[in-house]
């Protein structure tokens, strides 16, 4: 497990990343006859204060007034700014495609002025409101720049899409929120709820991922991402006083801060926690989708242990349950890594050559250049590392087979074969498992394998698999344990002396070696332990191989999150009539 200070250390090798990459996407000689770029600043009203925004316009090659285009608005992920590798290509690809592109360092990062508000569509979006009036041609950069040669479909209304991954994904469905005019989305690994991501709760889902009881702080993340927000004010230089707050963080906004500070507190009283709570969802897309109509291309990661197939899964069901267009694609690669030959390299802007890419290229042809032949694609499509081209299917698979825990720990076919019994699990003071793989590992960085301390958890296994099966989809278990501990606290007005747990679901090979699928794990506060509860495990796509098992876990504790107050012993009990239950989302194959 990182320390603390090893923590400090990490956030630190992640500020520098996205410099080590700025420039490397700039224009070429060879490619600068196709486009121009012209660096700009803007002014615009943020909030409650006035904001610069530091941005590059690329021009392509004979868009004027008489021959317009498209455009393109895009900004950088967390601790990344207009220059850096991914966010730069953005600008090249598409120019030299034929779209006016315009990039932009988001609010906080670069050197674009004030607070960083994680995507507060009341500041973000309306900021970035702000460059669609000058691509609509309403308004000057504050050098005199104009844009006269933007598509129109109407006064002040550009033909304007965005694209983006991560903290550059959540502002486009935060300006399209607020500004009707956006015409095309393009969200990558991005959140649908901060309060699920920050804290997650697999449990007592009331909507989407959200749920009524606080989560599990995933210290490692959070952490790490504050320092880099903090960092800022040290990497870009300012004296431009909307960049720093007064009132406890350097460079965040007071609300973002709180959150923070409550997360590593580790203490939740009602009333703080349900003020974060609310802060936390009002700056997220499950706060305001209901406002987003822009047609919407999800892009999500499936080795993403910060923002999970589950966040996309939510925004992409709310989206089309309100008639928002919206498309859904599971690429193979999130923040935790996982980048497969072929996939979609924003870096080297080579969209034609990758599925992802060409669904996005496909999507602006279509809202944007308004070719009413471009084909969108299917409404849902996977990676899978077993077979050559994506999945796809109408919707994400539905749950569709149960298996039963049983007392002597087998995962088994049909409940009259559970056998009654009970086994008993207990947590330390300091972490006995290890699941995740966050910053540490994403920048190279040591990070142990996953593992669980005998004593510490429970497994339940099934019997080999006869044929292969593949599971797409998010998983759901549900349990009823046992922890007088717990129960004689749980209501004591603090969620956090509430039971935790860590739900997972192992691969595990003839040979007994353990594979945790993309290292992703469900982080459990339990609401009440005297009642049953449901777990919504993060999604996956994963074939298990003819003779592999599945081992569904109960840990006590994981090594990137917070864990229990104190050592609560917890018992798991089983008999045919009353046990635990998990379902699988199963679209090949047969398990039992």
């Amino acid at each position: 497990m990182l320390s603390r200070r090893s923590l400090a250390q990490v956030a630190a090798a992640a500020l520098v990343a996205p410099l080590m990459l700025a420039g490397a996407a700039r224009a070429t000689a060879a490619e600068a006859g196709r486009y121009t770029v012209t660096p700009l600043k803007f002014t615009v009203r943020a909030g409650d204060r006035a904001c610069t925004v530091d941005a590059d316009l690329y021009r392509p090659a004979g868009a004027d007034a008489g021959h317009p285009a498209p455009a393109v608005l895009a900004t950088n992920g967390f601790g990344g700014s207009k220059s850096d590798g991914t966010t730069d290509a953005i600008g090249k690809a598409f120019a030299s495609r034929g779209y006016v592109g315009l990039v932009y360092s988001g609010l906080g990062f670069g050197r674009s002025g004030c607070l960083i508000t994680l995507d507060d569509p009341a500041v973000d979006g309306r900021a970035a409101a702000g460059l669609i009036d000058f691509l609509a041609g309403t308004r000057a950069a504050d050098d005199g720049t104009r844009a006269d040669y933007v598509v129109q479909d109407g006064e002040g209304d550009p033909r304007v899409g965005m694209i983006g991954g991560s903290y550059g994904g959540a502002v486009q469905l935060a300006t399209a929120s607020t500004d009707r005019r956006v015409d095309a989305l393009v969200p990558l690994i991005t959140w649908n709820d901060l309060a699920y991501a920050l804290a997650p709760n697999g449990a007592d889902a009331r909507t989407g991922v959200s749920s009524d009881t606080a989560g599990v702080f995933k210290w490692q993340w959070t952490n790490g991402f504050y320092l880099m927000g903090e960092g800022q004010t040290l990497l870009n230089a300012s004296l431009d006083p909307s960049r720093f707050n007064s009132l406890g963080c350097l460079h965040f906004a007071s609300s973002a801060c709180d959150t923070v500070r409550l997360l590593n507190s580790g203490r939740f009283p009602a009333d703080r926690t349900a003020a974060m709570l609310d802060y936390a969802r009002g700056v997220s897309p499950v706060g305001y989708l209901d406002k987003v109509k822009a047609p919407t291309l999800l892009v999500q990661g499936q080795t993403d242990s910060l923002f999970n197939l589950n966040e996309a899964t939510a925004t992409y069901e709310k989206l089309r349950a309100q008639g928002t267009t919206a498309r859904m694609i599971w690429q193979s690669w999130g923040h935790s890594g996982g980048q497969a030959p072929g996939e979609l390299d924003l870096g080297r802007g080579d969209l034609e050559s990758s599925y992802v890419g060409r669904r996005v290229l496909a999507w602006f042809d279509r809202y944007l250049r308004d070719d009413r032949g471009a084909d969108t694609g299917p409404a849902f499509a996977y990676y899978r590392d077993w077979q050559s081209g994506y999945g796809t299917a109408g919707a994400v698979p539905a749950l569709s087979r149960k298996v039963y825990l049983s007392g002597d720990g087998k995962l088994v076919g049909d409940r009259s074969e559970v056998v009654r019994g009970s086994r008993q699990y207990v947590n330390w003071l300091i972490p006995t498992s290890h699941s995740e793989s966050s910053l540490a590992g994403t920048l190279g960085l040591p990070d142990p394998a996953p593992y669980d301390t005998k004593g510490t958890y429970l497994g339940w296994t099934s019997a080999p698999l006869t044929a292969p099966v593949d599971v797409v989809g998010a998983p759901q278990a549900t349990l009823k344990v046992v922890s007088p501990t717990t129960e004689r606290v749980q209501n004591s007005g603090d969620a956090a002396d509430k039971l935790v747990l860590f739900a997972k679901i192992y691969d595990v090979a003839p040979d007994g070696t353990r594979n945790l699928v993309n290292r992703l794990v469900a982080p459990v506060r339990v609401p009440d332990v005297t009642r049953p509860f449901t777990v919504r495990l993060p999604g996956i796509v994963h074939r298990y191989e003819k003779g592999h098992r599945l081992e569904f876990v109960i840990a006590a504790s994981d090594g990137a999150y917070a864990g229990n107050r104190g050592i609560k012993p917890v018992t798991v009990v089983s008999a045919p009539q009353d046990t635990g239950v998990l379902e699988l989302p199963v679209v090949g194959g047969r398990i039992g």
